[in-house]
């Protein structure tokens, strides 16, 4: 059976205080909703429907950046969850399949908990996902059940006395037949205490139906949402706790985890070295074998066996450090290659460029790549030898075996193995210093009289 996830997104999120539509504010270097889109993709669905509200536009971009393939639809007025789904029915009419609802601020929900609710749907009409709460909280809905049939869902502010003591609690994620979805949602009414149309109302149609309609359970923490900043830093570091954790299971040496961050699509390979104050940004692989020292920040970039990368380094997107590179202390490299062996070890800037195998970079290095319109690249033969301090101005290349000699400014090509150097010649003069330092100190004291 084909599946449709229809994902909502189109809530404000007034607590966040914040212009950014709510599902899309960060954990991990990704918005919330990529973290949703990811777990569902588990289901390898047929159709994806974003539904956005507020900020659609924003979403809506958001949605296509992750998978050009979703279609978002627009929910005008925030008039309940019920009304959220229904806007998808334009969009799935004549699906022949399931659909499973999930909210995008929901991003720890697990891909075998979509898979367990699948299977479910199975021997059921309806399927419900649902968690023990620990204490009574008055911002869950309660699943009354019969047994495995789930009777209804009562919201807490319609709820009895009695129905609020119940600890089985509503997720809000629900799958069954688009058909039989819908048909359910046009008998959802309004008539509660908050004028809203429910989702929740489906299961209590459908019993009446004679639909067998079940809920199945969940660890509450999957089903953790984001109302506030707080909540957002509280699921930033659960999010952490949970990667660093898995990194360490999976062979990966983190000297001082706590201090580490990772994005949420970080790579990193076993027997890998990570040293303290480490910041992954998105898009980093790390292979096995490689060291990143510590205080260095990583983004967009591959990092290959036996690199040794930091400390205080900074890897840029389209960083691309071949086995056995080293890239030392205040370095940044930013859209380059390195190949075999290379070496950047102090305090260089090497952008829009590429360097040859087993090319010694010398201290403050700067590929001059950018020219105030464009940008251009700066070519490095194998072998190389850039003496320090040297300007390459790009476009420019240095062939194999060549070098540079210090302080040179290289505005033309190098050939292979020559030498280049291009600097203005030393010029001394005699007593120059002394007569100099005389006549500075001779100002000063005027001017500390005249104060």
């Amino acid at each position: 059976m084909s599946v449709a996830l229809i994902i909502l997104a189109a809530g404000k999120g007034t607590r966040m205080k914040s212009d950014l539509p709510k599902v899309l504010h960060p954990i991990a270097g990704a918005p919330m909703l990529h973290h949703a889109l990811q777990t569902s993709a588990a289901l390898d669905p047929a159709r994806t429907i974003v539904v956005a509200g507020h900020g659609a536009e924003q979403v809506q971009a958001a949605a296509l950046a992750y998978d050009p393939s979703i279609e978002v639809v627009i929910q005008k007025e925030q008039l309940g969850t019920g009304h959220a789904v229904d806007q998808a029915r334009g969009a799935l009419d004549g699906f022949d399949g399931d659909v499973v609802v999930l909210f995008g601020d929901t991003p720890f929900l697990q891909p075998e908990t979509l898979s367990r609710m699948v299977e479910a749907r199975q021997t059921h009409d309806i399927v419900v996902l649902g968690f023990d709460i620990a204490e009574v909280q008055p911002r869950y809905g309660r699943l009354v059940m019969d047994g495995d049939r789930l009777v209804k869902i009562v919201e807490y502010k319609d709820a009895t006395e009695e129905e609020r003591t119940i600890r089985f609690t509503n997720s809000g994620l629900i799958a069954c037949n688009a058909k039989v979805m819908f048909d359910m949602l046009s008998e959802v009414t309004n008539d509660n205490a908050s004028g809203e149309y429910y989702l929740t109302a489906v299961p209590e149609l459908a019993n009446a139906k004679g639909l067998s309609v079940t809920a199945i359970k969940c660890d509450e923490a999957e089903t953790l949402g984001v109302d506030s900043r707080t909540d957002l830093a509280g699921a930033d570091a659960i999010f952490q706790a949970r990667a660093r954790a898995t990194l360490l299971d999976g062979g990966v040496t983190l000297m001082a985890p706590e201090t580490v961050y990772l994005s949420f699509d970080t790579v990193i390979g076993r027997d890998a070295l990570i040293e303290p104050n480490v910041v992954f940004g998105p898009g980093v692989t790390v292979e096995s074998g490689a060291t990143i020292r510590a205080f260095s920040h990583l983004e967009g970039c591959h990092v290959s066996r036996r690199a040794i990368v930091g400390p205080y380094a900074r890897l840029r997107p389209g960083a691309e450090l071949a086995e056995g590179v080293r890239i030392g202390n205040f370095v940044e490299v930013k859209n380059a290659t390195l190949a075999t062996g290379a070496k950047v070890n102090h305090l260089s800037y090497i952008g829009d460029a590429s360097v040859g195998e087993a090319s010694n970079i010398g201290a403050g290095t700067i590929t001059c790549n950018y020219d105030g319109v464009m940008k251009h690249r700066t070519e490095i033969g194998a072998r190389a030898f850039i003496g320090s301090n040297t300007m390459l101005v790009a476009p420019v290349s240095v062939g194999d075996e060549a070098m540079t000699g210090s302080g040179s400014v290289i505005t033309s090509d190098v050939d292979d193995g020559a030498l280049a150097i291009a600097r203005a010649p030393q010029v001394e003069k005699p007593g120059m210093a002394r007569k100099l330092f005389e006549i500075l100190k001779a100002k000063k004291a005027r001017q500390s009289r005249g104060s």
